[in-house]
Formats: structure tokens, C-alpha cells, sequence
């Protein structure tokens, strides 16, 4: 029997051991315990079994949310709930029914040798709260409900819902296999169905999506406003979502904004990080750079909070456009075959393989998924061969923590002992941190500063950042905010998420800079988007690369709201290839036109020209060659590109725009040949037509008898020109008639016109040999 029957079979013992409560008053045999009028069976749950319950429950929510990506409504749920029950449970309740129906419940009560400060369902086996209304329930057995029947009915059904979510939650957590994670997402549907909050928002999610479960936009959007009229934040960030993108319903950004601020209010990050970009660029409201940075700067506290000094995840960012041109090339993900070139090299004994693997799997990314069991083995290996990069990673982990390897100061300390003794960064940082904050060592702020200086002499980005946070905080030196801002810089551009936090705070605040709400904008948005939310570009590429574009372009979008550029470019390039069939055909360029402008406006050089191409052609707009020309121009002055560059000289030549100019023209030919050397050979085509084209305008516009005519011969060539003239021609007619004729002697008669000439045969001796 597999595990999903096993607890189908417990939900069917339970429902059948449930009764009404009159008939459980009434039908109890002699010599048997009645509490609260049930029959109390010593069978029951105990008390340590219903605590391991609940531990368990807890334990799986802990572990639910820490994958989450975001946990703010949780919280507001789990408020929601617990004043649900103080409310039922508050000392003002009165019993319902019992054998003291209408009297005040007494807290605390004593029933079982144990007192009781709120509603409890110990001795109940259908799991209704009681209580007493006297002190002693044994002494007075004196009694009540604390909620209806009715209300009894609908929480025993919300925990049904809650067992039946748990299960599903546990299954999708525990497997990596898509048939198991299908079959976890029917339990979540069957909790859904019975109005479970957190079910709804997974299943709501998948349908988006179509993540383990069909595509089906439509009831998501009815299990959205289900949601949002509970006043799930999730439901209203999502409902928002459908609406800005018109998804389902018309669009209305008006409508997007307001789901979208009640999102936030709720706690949503998503929706706060959405609010931020919207206020940033000026979409549907008006620009303002403090309320972008009030939004971003919110959700950047709890990304920045929630990476380990590690760096951060890494984002993916591949451009379909550029994948489709040179497939593997702009991803950055590792062939399959390569890796495997790498595994072999790593198990003949190749360190440096076995370092780089380890890393690999460290950190996830490049098409390796996160694995940290692989990579300690990896590391393991070469620092068992003596490598101090490998034993500084190790002394990493250690000092970390993880389900595969136990944290241990002092195992990490050993490593990072070695590794830095061989002058390794990594190892040197390690020992820095160690000292700084007293793990497995006694506090030493010199020495933390010192091993730091190692480091980042050697440009290592952990080193770089706590030398920066020790000069900002005049930890073991004095505050130095200059110093702080240059480690802090050298440390972002290794791409240390932890620096681009710090940098925001410091340019927001205007601390040791002059304040700059754009650069500190910009700064948290970068750090918003290395957040959890960002593996999403990655499984919709992954959709996208096995053909399901409907999905990737519904992941994609939500991103594009969220700011991601690479989102945006990627939605556009769907929409422009008409390959998303949940978007009519009427509204593909509208909509692909307004994601490739938002891309332009990030500075992505191919949405800059796309949007010129969009006006110059009339896709999804009026044709308007003007408005075309200032985008090619854009593109060729701010990112020097060479295909703007070229449509630019084809603008002037043919006057589309602009006044004809070929001399405008020759010029931007020349400079998109020398901004591209793949703009050669069309720039070189280019000139070849715009050269005819100019000779033949030059002709057509001088008049050759005007020219004649003001020319005077007598005075140019003498007055015996004409004399001068036949003279010379004669030359020339004696010459040619002289060429001519030794030409035709020179020039063999052709074989058929020559007379037969009987051959005659040799003489017998001299005939060749047979």
C-alpha cells in the first residue's frame, strides 16, 4: 500500500469515529469516565502525543516557509488565527449547552489533575472545545461548549484541510520528481478545495504558471479574487498582476495599482518591489524617486538579511534573442557534455577540476543544480590532495553549517588555519571572521583586521566587505567612511550583494557620500533582484527551452513587473515571435511594444532598436518615421550601437524622417563600420549603391548643352582648334584602320572553310608498330 493510500485510510478512520454530541451523551455505558458529556476512552491521544503532533505540524510550517519566498502573509495568517482563538477562548465566553448552559466559562478550570487557562478538546474525541464553569470540573461537573455546533464543524473542517495541505506540503518538499511533486499538487488541490488560504495560493500559482499543473489562467484568476476577497496579500499582488498584464481580464492599470498597494500594505514583497519599480520609471503613477526607494529599500532588508556571506544566489540572466542567435553562447550554461568532461578529470585526480566542480555545486547556477553533498566530497578530494582553495571552502561550510555538514567553529578553524597559512584569501578572510566574531577563538579585532587586509590585498570580496563594515563601524579601527566606501566599491564589483546593500544605505542616507536617492535606487534594486524570487528567470527559461511559451511569457511578465530588464527584453522577444497563443493576435505588438520600451529604458541597447523597427514598420503602432529616427539615434549616440548607426544612414539617404542628406548618410555608414567589422560587408554594399546613386543625381541635375555653350573653344584651345582637332581624329582613323588589318592577317581561316587535301599514306616500312 503506498503512503498516499495509507493516508487516505486515516482520513476514513477518523470521519467514522466521529459522532453528534447528543448521541455521544448519550450512549455511554456504565463504569465508563464522562467528560464534558463524552464518553472518555483511555485509548485517547495523549497529551505527549498530541504535542508531538503539533511539533510536527510545526516543524513542516518552519520548513514550508523557509521556502517560501515570501513569508509575510503567513505571519499575517498565523495573527489571524491566533486572534480567532483568543477570541473564542477569551475569559468572557459563555458555555453553549452541557450541563451549564448560559453561565460565564470559570479560567482557569482544573480537569484531569491539570489546569486549564482557555477552551481545551481534551477527553473529546470529535475534538469540540469545552469548558468548565466552576474551578473543579470533577467535583461540580459543571459544563459547556465554547462554540457552536455549526462553528465546531467548520474548524474541524479547516483541520482537516490544514492535515491535507500538510501532507501535500510534504511531499513536495521531500521529492524532486516532477510525478511526485504532480501528486503532492492534487493534495493542495483538495485542500484548496475545501478553502484553505495557503493551499488556494499554491494551486492559484500553478495555475498561473502551469506548474505541475495544467495552464488554466482563468481559474487562477477566480481562486486571485477569492483570495483577495479574504484579504490574502498574495491574492492581491496576483490579481494586480493579471490586470497590468491583461491576463484574463481587460487591463486596467488603474485597477493593478490599487491590488498592488493593498498587496503591500499586507506585507508582500513582490508587491513592494513591483510599487518600487512602478514609482521609479513613472508607470500609471508619478515618478518619484522616494517612494521607489521606500519600496525597495524595505525589501532589501529582508534579501540582504536573508543571504549568507556567500555572495548571494546567482541570477541567470540569458536573453532569449541572443540564445537564438548563438545557442549556448550568451547563456552561460555549461554543456552537458562538458560537465561530464569535468567529472572525469575530477575523478582522475585532477585538483583543479575537483575545486571548480565544488564550487559549482557550492553555489548552484550554469545549469548545476545546488548540492552540497557533492560538493563537499569534491572539496574533500583536493584538499585531501593539498589544495589550500579547496580547504578554505571546507573551513566555509563548516563554518556555515549545513543538513550535510554539521557546523563546527572549531573543524572550520583548523581548515581556515591551513589554507591561510599557504596564503590562501578565502582561508584568510575565514580567519578574519573567526576572530572578528569569537568563533572558536577568543575576540581580536587586530588580528580579524589584519587577516581582512590579506584578503583583500588579493581582491577577495568577503575580505573587501568586512574591512569595509569594520571602517564603517569603527570596529578595531577608527570610523573611516571614505575607506568604508572603497572596499565597499571594490567589493561590488566582484558582485558581493552585501556591498551594493551597504552602498545603497550609505548613498540614502548620504553617509560619507553626498545623498543620492537615484544612485541608492538603483543600488537596492540590484539588491532586489538577487532575492529568491529571481530563480524564476531561470524556470522560465527552462519552460521556454522545452516549449511551453505560454508559461515562460506568464513568468516572464510577472518578473517584467518586479524591474528584471532581462524579463521584460525576454517577454517582448516571446510576443514578438507570436509564439505565446494566450495573447491575441491583435494584441502581440501592442503589448511586445511596451515591454521592449521598458527594456529601452534600463539601457538594453536591442530593445532600443526594436522599438525603432516597431515604429518605422507600424507594428502595434502608427508608422512614424520621425519618432523611429529618435530611437536609432538614441541607440547609436548612448550605447554606440552599429545596426542603429546603419539605419540612420539609410534614414538620410532615402529622407525618411529627416531630409535627405547622402553626405549625412556616407557618414554613418562609415561609423557603423567602424563601430561593428560584421557591419563591413553591408556598409561596403551600402556605399557601392549610394556612389551610383549619387552619380546619377550629379547628371541628372547638370544640363551638358548649358555647359557647352558657355565653353568658348577659341579662346580654350586657340583659334585653329578645329584644324588641331581633324588632325588628330585622322591620326586616330589611320591607326585603327592600320590595327585592323594586321589583325585579319594574323587571324587563321577556320578548318571548315579550308580545301580537302587527300592525305596520303606513309610508306609501309614507316607505318608505327601494331
Amino acid at each position: 500500500m503506498s503512503l498516499l493510500d495509507e493516508e487516505g485510510n486515516q482520513d476514513e478512520s477518523l470521519e467514522s469515529k466521529t459522532l453528534s454530541a447528543e448521541d455521544q451523551v448519550k450512549d455511554h455505558s456504565t463504569g465508563t469516565r464522562v467528560v464534558a458529556g463524552q464518553i472518555f476512552l483511555e485509548s485517547g491521544k495523549s497529551d505527549s502525543q498530541s504535542e508531538n503532533e503539533e511539533n510536527f505540524h510545526s516543524q513542516e510550517e518552519e520548513k514550508e516557509n523557509s521556502l517560501e519566498e515570501l513569508n509575510s502573509l503567513e505571519m499575517s495568517n498565523l495573527l489571524n488565527k491566533d486572534l480567532e482563538e483568543a477570541e473564542i477562548q477569551s475569559p468572557g465566553l459563555t458555555a453553549i449547552g452541557g450541563t451549564a448552559d448560559g453561565e460565564p466559562c470559570h479560567f482557569p478550570f482544573l480537569f484531569m489533575e491539570k489546569e486549564y487557562a482557555e477552551c481545551t478538546a481534551d477527553g473529546r474525541e470529535d475534538g469540540r472545545l469545552w469548558c468548565a464553569t466552576t474551578y473543579d470540573y470533577k467535583k461540580d461537573q459543571k459544563w459547556g461548549f465554547c462554540e457552536s455546533e455549526d462553528q465546531s464543524n467548520k474548524r474541524r473542517q479547516m483541520q482537516e484541510a490544514e492535515d491535507v495541505y500538510q501532507i501535500g506540503m510534504k511531499i513536495l518538499n521531500e521529492s524532486s520528481k516532477k510525478a511526485q511533486k504532480k501528486v503532492a499538487y492534487q493534495y493542495l488541490l483538495k485542500a484548496a478545495d475545501m478553502n484553505h488560504t495557503k493551499a488556494m495560493e499554491k494551486v492559484s500559482y500553478a495555475l498561473l504558471f502551469g506548474d505541475y499543473l495544467k495552464q488554466n489562467i482563468q481559474s487562477s484568476k477566480e481562486l486571485f479574487e477569492k483570495l483577495t476577497e479574504e484579504g490574502s496579500p498574495k491574492g492581491q499582488m496576483a490579481l494586480g498582476f493579471l490586470y497590468a498584464s491583461g491576463l484574463g481580464v481587460n487591463s486596467s492599470q488603474a485597477k493593478a495599482l490599487v491590488y498592488y498597494t493593498f498587496g503591500a500594505l499586507g506585507g508582500n514583497l513582490i508587491a513592494h518591489m513591483i510599487l518600487g519599480y512602478r514609482y521609479w520609471a513613472g508607470i500609471g503613477v508619478l515618478q518619484s524617486c522616494e517612494s521607489a526607494l521606500t519600496h525597495y529599500r524595505l525589501v532589501a532588508n529582508h534579501v540582504a538579511s536573508d543571504i549568507s556571506l556567500t555572495g548571494g544566489t546567482v541570477v541567470q540572466r540569458i536573453r532569449l534573442a541572443d540564445e537564438v542567435e548563438n545557442p549556448g553562447m550568451a547563456s552561460g550554461m555549461l554543456e552537458e557534455d562538458l560537465i561530464q568532461y569535468y567529472q572525469f578529470l575530477a575523478e582522475k585526480g585532477d585538483v583543479q577540476a575537483q575545486v571548480g566542480l565544488g564550487q559549482l555545486h557550492l553555489h548552484g547556477g550554469r545549469g548545476v543544480e545546488q548540492n552540497h553533498q557533492r560538493a563537499f566530497e569534491y572539496f574533500n578530494q583536493a584538499a585531501n590532495a593539498g589544495n589550500s582553495h579547496a580547504m578554505a571552502f571546507l573551513g566555509k561550510m563548516y563554518s556555515e553549517g549545513s543538513d550535510v555538514v554539521p557546523q563546527s567553529n572549531e573543524t572550520a578553524l583548523q581548515y581556515f588555519k591551513k589554507a591561510a597559512d599557504m596564503g590562501n584569501p578565502v582561508g584568510q578572510s575565514g580567519l578574519g571572521m573567526a576572530y572578528l566574531y569569537g568563533r572558536g577563538v577568543p575576540v581580536n579585532y587586530e588580528l580579524a583586521l589584519k587577516y581582512f587586509q590579506k584578503a583583500a590585498e588579493q581582491g577577495w570580496v568577503d575580505g573587501q566587505l568586512q574591512l569595509g563594515s569594520m571602517y564603517y563601524n569603527g570596529i578595531g579601527v577608527k570610523k573611516d567612511y571614505k575607506q568604508a566606501l572603497k572596499y565597499f566599491n571594490l567589493a561590488s564589483q566582484g558582485g558581493h550583494i552585501l556591498a551594493f546593500y551597504n552602498l545603497a544605505q550609505m548613498h540614502a542616507t548620504g553617509t560619507g557620500v553626498m545623498r543620492s536617492c537615484h544612485t541608492a535606487v538603483e543600488l537596492f534594486k540590484n539588491v532586489c533582484e538577487r532575492g529568491r524570487w529571481s530563480e524564476r528567470l531561470m524556470t522560465a527559461y527552462n519552460s521556454y527551452k522545452d516549449g511551453d511559451s505560454n508559461s515562460a511569457v506568464v513568468q516572464y511578465l510577472l518578473l517584467a513587473e518586479q524591474g528584471y530588464e532581462v524579463a521584460q527584453s525576454n517577454a517582448a522577444f516571446i510576443l514578438d515571435q507570436k509564439e505565446a497563443s494566450i495573447v491575441g493576435e491583435n494584441e502581440t505588438y501592442p503589448r511586445a511594444l511596451l515591454h521592449w520600451n521598458r527594456a529601452a529604458s534600463q539601457g538594453y541597447t536591442v530593445a532600443r532598436i526594436k522599438l525603432g523597427d516597431y515604429h518605422f514598420y507600424g507594428f502595434g503602432t502608427d508608422v512614424d518615421y520621425e519618432t523611429a529616427f529618435i530611437h536609432y539615434r538614441l541607440a547609436s549616440e548612448q550605447q554606440h550601437s552599429a545596426q542603429a548607426m546603419f539605419n540612420l544612414g539609410y534614414m538620410h539617404e532615402k529622407g525618411l524622417g529627416i531630409k535627405q542628406d547622402i553626405h549625412l548618410a556616407k557618414r554613418f555608414y562609415d561609423m557603423a563600420a567602424e563601430a561593428s567589422p560584421d557591419a563591413q560587408v553591408p556598409v561596403f554594399l551600402a556605399l557601392c549603391k549610394l556612389g551610383v546613386i549619387y552619380s546619377l543625381q550629379y547628371i541628372r541635375e547638370i544640363n551638358i548643352r548649358e555647359v557647352f555653350s558657355h565653353i568658348d573653344m577659341d579662346q580654350l584651345l586657340g583659334p585653329e582648334w578645329d584644324l588641331y582637332l581633324m588632325t588628330i581624329i585622322a591620326l586616330l582613323l589611320g591607326t585603327i584602320i592600320a590595327y585592323r588589318q594586321r589583325q585579319h592577317q594574323a587571324i587563321p581561316r577556320p578548318a571548315g572553310l579550308r580545301p580537302a587535301v587527300p592525305q596520303q599514306e606513309p610508306p609501309p616500312e614507316h607505318q608505327p608498330p601494331q
